[in-house]
């Protein structure tokens, strides 16, 4: 619930050690936009070939250097499971496991001619329900399969002890996704919410519910969005969630029973495996008890409800008519697709989520070289030297808060490539009947694996994404930076090109990571990963009046005009620090390189050192976007916009503004005093 990851930033993590003397910039001049000037514009002006040579294809809302690797990473992982689908294997072996849900997924005809059969015994259980002991007990049968009407159950790290893993209670249960959508009263909010409500009608009828339920479509559609609507009222709001003591309530089965009595939450953990448990986290207490005001409400609404819940988590493998009209709604209407991805592309999601570490193993010794994970540990380590010194350095802090800094900072566990340890899928059935019910026997699977670890030991070398994966994260309570497989390799790191454009990109993606532990968030969190308080009060202060600087920048920023929509200052806080943090550490250990001779200190194709690392920086988020597309990840992604990540977050890099000449009076000009002083 507190992770925190580069995101969209996929990049290509390597780190060239040993500088050739033929090597090139490593700027592409025809990814440039040289008709605009770098200091009115400099996403343009780094970005505006690439953007103009890369349009974007009815595949997707958004598309930029990222979503190229992500494709090349998705041909890869292709060629690794439809290797192994194609061959003959020994009963209940991965290869089998693989083979037989890859071909379910890819087989169409029968996959049409089930339609929704594979949902109807669950349907017909849901229609029958009669008072609230039947709900509560479906309830827990949803969750065993991994449907989560009202609440989701997790294991995360104790906040108080973060040396242990207990359970978490956490709201969930809207499935537009943010609390918002439901709320507001924009021209746009409104007319989502009627092709969010078309949508569970038309499911619905697809289904065959409406006849079990006898009531219209239309009616079962409305009263799912009454539930919804209720409980996004009683959802925290995106800001709140990102305050771990506001999202942290420690308390005994007993009080949390007391907050819930007709979802009787005891028996409820002891049917989920836990029947042991003494103690957990309630994330959201208010929005538990509404949970089970509802509960005793309108039965035909509850049966409504949960039925939404079955139909709408089975529809991505189901017939095509389903997949098409959850396509509609969160493809088109919700992000501005106009075409769904093929198939093989999402079955090979599917696979890969269901049996994710089984094929990364496979991935890792096809695709991943060995070199690349030494190299990485070598730029890490630079990394942390150089940002060690901005600490000692930083004028806003007192010895003994920097001393804590750095102990947390020397403690930071680091995890490249793929874990140690492998995880076993031997309890994993996969079998013939159906696509859907191979689903749930893997969200089944997974939930064990998950129940397993609450009230143990937190397992600090455990990976929370697969090596595959084309991300990197923090974690604050194991205090750990992972950067998967998945994202060291090209396109972004070229080994031909002097290191001044790897610090650039792979540089500035650890250095965001790092900050991530020293942001708004990670700075509450101790060495350990406890939540506790290691500041001063003075240093506190001055972080917190620090940061508002970030806050009050970004909510000046318009980006759309229909409905008019800013940018959210304190939702995005984290990542924002994380990118200024980034780029200054980065840079920082450019310089340090420069003075090694391990970077070239003379101009390369007209431009100096300083100038390709932020070239190289911008280019990473080079993309288009559609309008759509940006409104929903203003409303639900903590990551700015990618072309604020480059305008918005360099005005406040000294060295940016002296590298281009920046002048007061350009647009990217910002004066020191109004520049965020952080890490």
């Amino acid at each position: 619930m507190k992770r925190t990851c580069i995101a969209i930033m996929t990049l290509g993590l390597f780190a060239a050690c040993n500088q050739k003397s033929d090597l090139t910039s490593g700027v592409v001049q025809s990814n440039l936009d040289t008709t605009v000037s770098p200091t009115e514009d400099f996403y343009q002006y780094a970005c505006g070939g690439w953007m103009k040579n890369n349009p974007l294809t009815e595949e997707y809302s958004r598309y930029g250097s990222f979503d190229q690797l992500r494709e090349n990473n998705q041909e890869q992982l292709k060629t690794v499971i439809t290797e192994v689908a194609a061959k003959k294997h020994e009963a209940n072996s991965i290869g089998d496991k693989i083979a037989i849900l890859y071909n379910q997924g890819m087989d169409s005809t029968t996959l049409n001619q089930q339609g929704a059969a594979p949902i109807q015994g669950m349907l017909q259980t849901i229609a029958g329900l009669n008072n609230v002991d039947d709900f509560q007990k479906e309830l827990i049968n949803l969750h065993l399969n991994g449907i989560n009407p009202f609440f989701g159950l997790f294991a995360e790290a104790d906040y108080s002890d973060s040396k242990m893993t207990i359970a978490w209670l956490w709201q969930t249960g809207i499935a537009m996704g943010d609390r918002d959508y439901y709320l507001k009263d924009d021209a746009h909010s409104q007319e989502l919410r009627t092709k969010y409500t078309e949508m569970i009608a038309n499911m619905f009828t697809l289904a065959g519910y409406d006849k079990m339920a006898g009531k219209s479509a239309q009616e079962l559609a409305q009263m799912v969005m009454f539930i919804e609507t209720r409980l996004a009222k009683a959802s925290y709001d995106k800001e709140a969630l990102r305050d771990p003591y506001k999202t942290f309530h420690k308390m005994t089965i007993e009080e949390a029973e007391a907050l819930a009595k007709e979802m009787k939450l005891g028996e409820y953990f002891k049917a989920m495996g836990l029947a042991e448990m003494k103690s957990l986290n309630v994330g959201q207490p208010e929005f538990i008890t509404e949970c089970n005001e509802i509960l005793k409400g309108d039965v035909n609404a509850l049966r409504a409800y949960y039925a939404w819940n079955v139909i709408n988590t089975a529809a991505g493998y189901l017939s095509d008519d389903f997949t098409q009209e959850s396509f509609n709604f969160y493809g088109k209407a919700l992000s501005g697709k106009e075409e769904m991805r093929p198939r093989w592309k999402r079955v090979v999601t599917t696979v890969d989520g269901a049996l994710g570490e089984a094929v990364g193993q496979m991935y890792v010794e096809k695709y991943f070289p060995q070199e690349a994970k030494e190299r990485m540990t070598t730029l890490v380590d630079n990394l942390k030297t150089a940002f060690g010194e901005r600490i000692q350095a930083a004028t806003w802090m007192n010895d003994t808060t920097k001393g804590k800094a750095l102990e947390k900072l020397n403690s930071i566990l680091v995890k490249i490539g793929y874990p140690e340890k492998w995880r076993d899928y031997s309890g994993l059935q996969i079998t013939n009947d159906s696509y859907f019910a191979n689903i749930l026997r893997s969200n089944q699977f997974d939930i064990a694996y998950m129940i397993n670890k609450i009230d143990k030991p937190t397992d600090k070398y455990e990976w929370l994404m697969t090596p595959q994966t084309v991300n990197a994260y923090y974690n604050p309570t194991t205090n750990e930076i992972c950067f998967p497989a998945g994202i060291l390799q090209p396109p972004f790191f070229d080994m031909n090109a002097d290191d001044a454009v790897n610090y650039g990109a792979i540089g500035v993606v650890i250095g965001h990571e790092m900050t991530h532990g020293f942001d708004d968030q990670g700075r509450q969190y101790d060495k350990d990963g406890n939540l506790k308080d290691w500041w001063t009060a003075t240093d506190a202060e001055n972080f917190t009046n620090n940061a508002q600087v970030l806050v009050d920048w970004f909510n000046a920023i318009k980006v759309s005009d229909n409905p008019e929509t800013y940018a959210n200052g304190k939702f995005t806080l984290g990542e924002n620090i994380a990118d200024n943090g980034g780029v200054q550490i980065s840079y920082q250990a450019m310089q340090n390189a420069i003075a090694k001779g391990q970077v070239n200190s003379k101009e390369m194709d007209g431009f100096t050192p300083a100038q390709r690392f932020f070239i190289a920086y911008a280019g990473v988020w080079a993309g288009n976007i559609r309008e759509q597309e940006i409104l929903r990840l203003t409303a639900i992604d903590p990551h700015s916009l990618g072309r604020l990540r480059v305008n918005a977050t360099l005005p406040h890099i000294a060295a940016f503004i002296e590298a281009f000449g920046v002048k007061e009076g350009d647009a990217m000009y910002l004066a020191p005093e109004k520049q965020a002083v952080l890490w």
